[in-house]
């Protein structure tokens, strides 16, 4: 599938349609805060990079989406990077009408090219999965292909960061160990996390629990214009650490405004 395609199947009426139905929800039964945005650069392409929550049924995604196009409207496309393994039976189309994009470099660096905003999840599952012991800790497992995008397509990073969703159910572990010895890398699976919740009760990736209706807030950070703060020829690894840096030092502060887990 090219990436032209990928970009052309955004339905800005379904996705308002969605929007519409969704937020409402989502914003009572989480009781959802989402500040900041105005740090989003108006025009021209940016690349959101956001810490990962909530297992397999990560609720911060739609939760920002919804925020984004309330405040911006349906003039400017939010594409948001998954990996293959979502887009199954009818979720493809429906996915990709909503903005949602394999994920790969060039995919991203066409919806950047395009002035659209590009969410990407660095850490994907394996951050969703983070323990709840670890579960205000920014781990993106080693992966910078983030910063190489915005490198190569000259766009800002904008950082933002989510408390909450690990405090939907309780992480035990991501499995890390146990799918290694079960050689489920061949299938691209490198974590075997178990959980708890309701109304399975521990489940081990599957089934997946619903979400208890935890206190989400996420925060929009200020952009990071790459070559401005690091030069023409950025170092990976250290802008890498800087934008975990500064998102960590948002999450703590998120964390420390929480007066309880859950309740927020």
């Amino acid at each position: 599938m090219s990436t032209g395609d990928e970009a052309v199947k955004w339905d800005p009426a379904f996705t308002e349609q969605v929007k519409d139905k969704a937020w409402p929800v989502l914003k009572r039964y989480f009781r959802a805060e989402v500040r900041g945005l105005d740090a989003l650069p108006e025009v021209g392409g940016a690349l959101l990079v956001g810490n990962h929550s909530g297992g397999s049924l990560t609720p911060d995604v739609v939760i920002f989406g919804s925020a984004f196009y309330e405040k911006f409207g349906y003039d400017r496309p939010l594409f948001t990077l998954a990996h293959s393994q979502v887009f199954v039976g009818p979720f493809e189309g429906w996915l990709g009408r909503l903005g949602v994009i394999h994920a790969s470099r060039e995919n991203a660096a066409s919806a950047l090219h395009s002035g659209a905003a590009v969410l990407v999840f660095p850490g994907g599952d394996y951050d969703a999965y983070r323990p709840t012991g670890s579960a205000n800790v920014i781990d993106f497992n080693g992966r910078t292909g983030y910063v190489r995008t915005a490198i190569e397509t000259g766009v800002p990073i904008v950082p933002i960061v989510s408390i909450g969703g690990q405090e939907t159910q309780l992480f035990l572990t991501r499995g890390t160990g146990l799918a290694k010895k079960l050689g489920l890398g061949r299938f691209r699976v490198g974590i075997l996390p178990v959980s708890i919740g309701f109304p399975f009760g521990v489940s081990v990736f599957v089934p997946p629990n619903i979400p208890l209706p935890a206190k989400i807030v996420t925060q929009v950070l200020a952009p990071i214009d790459v070559v401005g703060e690091f030069g023409k020829q950025p170092d990976v690894a250290e802008v890498d650490a800087h934008v975990r840096s500064v998102m960590q030092q948002a999450l703590d502060t998120l964390a420390r405004e929480r007066r309880l887990p859950f309740i927020g």
